[in-house]
């Protein structure tokens, strides 16, 4: 959902909900000005709508991402719906996006239906200079990386605080990793003796107990320290090696461009 998420739990029962009841999707953000919102949420939605109009064509299968930006990215599908009549079909990857969706009354499908998707559009909780991307802030990394993989492109929205030379500088909550709830603490103890690696199981704040993902899994926050891009791929393939593993939020050699919203309100892009 990658990204920040909107509610310590992962099931991103969305704070911005109210702005999306009903027909108020739209002409909620149709009203508010650009200057009503903060540096940071103008260079998301900058970044989010030049993704959305320069990837999303008529007849396309999209991928739809988690997190605060994705949602000026539905915000815009939702404008080129209604303004261009596109068909087009989108797949969620969480909770969120997909409320997301139903209230913006854009369709939705799934892998089974289409297994090769046109674009994914989603955020990131850091890039670095290879586009390597850390995701799963929000805990939804899973889906989303099986989103992105059955993609033919990914892209990823953000704004200029997450633009890094190394993972690790600027993203100081670690790495989530997705584990199965009997594994975690063997899972931890590896890390620490293996790999030099901090874990902590992310707790939730609306309810007594650890985050529970989408997928019934517990979230353990790995401080790797800074990654140079060299390094990246190799931690991915470690993680990965260890039984109750299920995912990491690394995403190695996936994305193929960054849209990167600036305070000023224009959007740098890099290619991979």
């Amino acid at each position: 959902a990658s990204e920040e998420p909107m509610l310590a739990n992962c099931f991103f029962i969305c704070v911005q909900r109210p702005l999306f009841r009903g027909s108020l999707f739209v002409s909620k953000y149709k009203a508010m000005s650009t200057s009503a919102l903060s540096k940071i949420e103008q260079a998301k939605r900058a970044a989010a709508r030049q993704a959305v109009d320069d990837y999303v064509r008529d007849n396309t299968c999209i991928g739809v991402g988690s997190g605060s930006t994705i949602v000026y990215a539905v915000e815009r599908l939702a404008e080129r719906v209604a303004t261009e009549k596109l068909s087009i079909q989108c797949v969620p990857t969480s909770f969120q996006a997909t409320q997301l969706l139903i209230e913006a009354k854009i369709p939705i499908t799934n892998l089974s239906n289409a297994p090769v998707l046109d674009v994914a559009i989603d955020g990131a909780d850091e890039v670095d200079s290879r586009l390597n991307l850390i995701k799963g802030g929000g805990g939804c990394q899973l889906q989303e990386k099986l989103v992105a993989f059955n993609s033919k492109k990914l892209v990823i929205v953000a704004d200029f605080r997450k633009d890094s030379k190394c993972l690790g500088e600027q993203w100081k909550k670690g790495i989530p990793v997705e584990v199965m709830p009997s594994a975690y603490v063997p899972v931890m103890k590896y890390i620490s003796e293996k790999l030099n690696g901090t874990s902590v199981l992310r707790m939730a704040t609306a309810k007594a107990g650890p985050v529970i993902t989408d997928n019934g899994n517990f979230l353990l926050d790995v401080d790797l320290g800074v990654l140079q891009p060299d390094d990246v791929a190799s931690l991915d393939t470690k993680l990965h090696l260890i039984p109750g593993v299920i995912e990491t939020g690394f995403f190695v050699d996936m994305a193929v461009r960054a849209y990167f919203g600036q305070a000023d309100g224009s959007v740098v892009q890099r290619d991979r």
